[in-house]
């Protein structure tokens, strides 16, 4: 039996009212502050049986949900030099509550005999740097894991069954980067 959880890290560029001002706008409204249509994605996964999900719609620039809490851009330019106390505070209400509860869903699930699989939903910019990406979906995956490898294979093979959509492996991005599923692999689950 396999049990689905899926998340959404950049969800939004929401930011709690005492950080209104701490970021501009046009910033926010950047693929600097969200991952714009990762929302609209997530939720049509969301249709699938047999799942658990969890979102996120507060803005990657107050806090970087998608990095170890150790990782030096946890908080971004504008959110890093808060002080100690603020930033304690961010990941209390915003990091460690997100972590913990997908945590707590797959250590439940593991317990209950599923075989869990987990996907992050992301969106990135099709042009960085003036670089232009060549691909539509980036499926990232653990090459080292013959399960990951195996489950993304026939991902993309049904993705391409229902479009004409360019799918690339480990692209734009590494599968091993740091973020919230590298984090899930390496814990010992029973």
């Amino acid at each position: 039996m396999k049990k689905l959880i899926i998340t959404c890290e950049h969800g939004g560029n929401k930011l709690p009212e005492e950080y209104k001002n701490l970021i501009p706008q046009n910033v926010l409204n950047s693929h600097k502050g969200w991952d714009p249509g990762a929302l609209e994605i997530f939720k049509n996964f969301c249709l699938i049986p047999n799942y658990f999900s969890l979102v996120s719609e507060t803005s990657r620039l107050l806090i970087e949900l998608n990095r170890s809490i150790d990782h030096r851009n946890l908080f971004s330019n504008y959110s890093k030099n808060l002080s100690a106390k603020d930033k304690k505070l961010i990941i209390e209400k915003f990091y460690s509550p997100f972590r913990k509860i997908i945590l707590e869903k797959i250590k439940a699930a593991i317990k209950s005999g599923f075989t869990v699989i987990h996907l992050s939903i992301h969106t990135f910019t099709p042009t960085l740097n003036g670089k232009k990406r060549n691909t539509d979906i980036g499926i990232l995956y653990d090459p080292k894991s013959e399960g990951e490898k195996n489950f993304s294979a026939l991902f993309k093979e049904d993705i391409l069954k229902k479009s004409d959509l360019k799918v690339r492996f480990n692209y734009p991005y590494l599968g091993i980067s740091d973020g919230h599923t590298s984090y899930l692999r390496k814990k010992k689950w029973l």
